[in-house]
């Protein structure tokens, strides 16, 4: 079974009490960095984020270099990194026009954190896929 996307519309917050959980942050600040984390956490923004850290690039450019991403689900991930400033977007008055996407200074301060999950994974993958597979054989019986 393969996985796909799904637009999942925010809830309203809860009335929950805005106690301390792990780390002593407060319920309230870790609700405020869901979306945030949401966006930079997605397997799309991860990789358009790093195919633009070489520079900017044309929106059929970023579909080949990301590979198997849909055109609509290009458009919604570059709108939503465009609103939470870390793509800027320039249209360029040309016929036909010309439209250019590239980080701005916080989308290439998020580079680093991503250059290191990425790195992790690549480091831990084979531990990875042998604890799966573990678990797996495990789970059938």
């Amino acid at each position: 079974m393969e996985l796909g996307h799904i637009d999942v519309t925010a809830s309203e917050p809860t009335s929950a009490p805005d106690v301390a959980i792990s780390g002593g942050h407060k319920r309230s600040s870790c609700e405020a960095v869901n979306s945030v984390l949401a966006r930079v956490g997605d397997k799309w923004s991860v990789l358009i984020v790093m195919t633009l850290a070489h520079g900017p690039q044309r929106f059929n450019e970023l579909k080949r270099q990301v590979g198997t991403i849909s055109q609509r689900m290009l458009t919604l991930t570059l709108r939503g990194l465009e609103r939470d400033g870390l793509v800027k977007r320039t249209v360029f008055p040309t016929i036909p026009p010309r439209v250019d996407y590239e980080l701005t200074d916080l989308g290439h301060s998020l580079r680093q954190p991503i250059e290191a999950l990425g790195n992790w994974a690549f480091d831990n993958y084979a531990s990875i896929a042998s604890a799966r597979d573990t678990f797996d054989k495990t789970a059938r019986k």
